[in-house]
């Protein structure tokens, strides 16, 4: 079954996140950061940050939250239980850090097919309270056998 590429350029409503100092320290902790910037709120302030700083790739913490629903979105028509993650690209902007609220927008970039393989790109970008944009996200996901 060809894919359908109609929902190419559909947008999401935004997901909103606000950005807990614990769950930053606990997130850096779980892989593996031993810098003070995002664990210790003392060394992140003598640095000139506000608060603890967020690790980069905490951005799947408060974007993936609004990629979910283009995945499971019916017009999309995207099989799910085919589905392999292909790849993520981040591109970031001024740092995030506790206190901060981000929400996050999800369109769809592009839906092709090539290789019996359908090939579904989501883009999300995320901006904090100051209207900056923190991060722009590409989300691919393959489904095999369309």
């Amino acid at each position: 079954m060809p894919v359908n590429t109609q929902a190419v350029g559909k947008a999401y409503e935004p997901t909103v996140y606000a950005v807990g100092r614990e769950k930053v320290k606990e997130y850096a902790r779980a892989v593996g950061e031993t810098n003070p910037l995002h664990l210790d709120v003392d060394a992140a302030r003598a640095a000139g940050y506000a608060d603890v700083v967020a690790p980069p790739m905490f951005a799947v913490v408060y974007s993936a939250p609004s990629v979910g629903p283009p995945i499971f979105d019916p017009e999309i028509e995207l099989n799910f239980a085919m589905m392999v993650h292909g790849g993520q690209e981040f591109l970031w902007g001024p740092l995030v850090v506790a206190g901060d609220e981000v929400t996050t927008t999800t369109n769809v970039k592009d839906i092709s097919e090539r290789d019996g393989r359908g090939y579904y790109v989501f883009e999300s970008v995320s901006t904090n309270q100051r209207d900056e944009q923190v991060c722009r996200g590409t989300w691919t996901n393959i489904v095999r056998g369309v």
